[in-house]
């Protein structure tokens, strides 16, 4: 594997370096961090590992004026203080502000502590904000470059599928099969649905198939059932059937649960449905 994460974590640390005892308080957390969440239980239980056995492992810090800026060891400091520590073995090394971030990613990434957005937004950061592109980012982290590309497509999904899988409510699996979606209006629509029916993501991906599947010509005369269902199923987002007969027919739409009703009802009857 090429790149720091290939390399590992002693990549980080330079030879000779020895260890110091910094003073929490002249310790700030990284701006570039690119870990956005912190479980407080695991923070809780790293503490008390932190009370029982000390700091095993230093945080790396460079310097910032007369303090010190994280690298890599934001859990570690963050529990530390919750277990009421003053100081904190540490390495110095110097660190432009590209490598700051590329640094903590590349922690962030072998202890898979991050998320797939917060990852994404980290490669969108080296690649915006210093101008590396997707085959140098892969480089510097040790991924492939198809692995960085998946990653920067989950910032194109809409608001409600990306808070979705940022919650966990939907996987990496699942949004990669949403953005495959013809529509990316429907996309929020379809991913609601992943949990509240217990899509697989094999199934995630048939059903954006089959509703992204062109429509046949229509013929002259006039429209055709099916033609009618797969037009009323892209603009509902949700399965729609016709059942003819000699004298009339049925329209039937399907929906799964009582906010998929409403929705249904508004766009059917206008926004000032009640």
């Amino acid at each position: 594997m090429r790149g720091g994460l290939g390399r590992g974590l002693d990549a980080l640390i330079p030879r000779g370096s020895s260890l110091q005892e910094i003073a929490i308080e002249h310790i700030r957390p990284n701006p570039a961090q690119p870990r956005q969440q912190f479980d407080l239980t695991a923070l809780e239980e790293l503490a008390t590992s932190i009370r029982d056995h000390g700091v095993i492992q230093p945080v790396i810090v460079t310097r910032s004026g007369a303090d010190y800026t994280l690298i890599a060891g934001e859990r570690r400091w963050r529990a530390s203080q919750l277990a009421g520590l003053r100081t904190l073995p540490a390495i110095v090394k110097e660190a432009s502000n590209e490598n700051s971030l590329e640094l903590a990613l590349v922690e962030n990434v072998q202890r898979a502590d991050l998320t797939p957005l917060e990852e994404a937004a980290a490669y969108r950061e080296l690649n915006v904000t210093y101008g590396l592109n997707q085959e140098q980012i892969a480089s510097r982290v040790g991924r492939s470059r198809v692995s960085v590309t998946n990653r920067l497509r989950l910032l194109s999904l809409p608001d409600e599928a990306r808070a979705l899988l940022a919650d966990g409510s939907i996987s990496e699996g699942h949004a990669r099969a949403l953005l495959g979606c013809a529509d990316p209006a429907m996309i929020d629509t379809l991913a609601k649905r992943v949990p509240n029916q217990g899509l697989s993501v094999r199934q995630t991906e048939e059903l954006v198939r089959r509703l992204s599947e062109p429509r046949p010509t229509a013929r002259a005369d006039r429209p055709q059932p099916s033609d009618v269902e797969e037009d009323l199923q892209r603009r509902l987002g949700t399965r729609v059937q016709i059942h003819q007969s000699r004298k009339g027919g049925r329209l039937v739409i399907h929906y799964y649960d009582p906010e998929q009703l409403q929705g249904l009802i508004e766009r059917l009857l206008g926004q000032d449905a009640e």
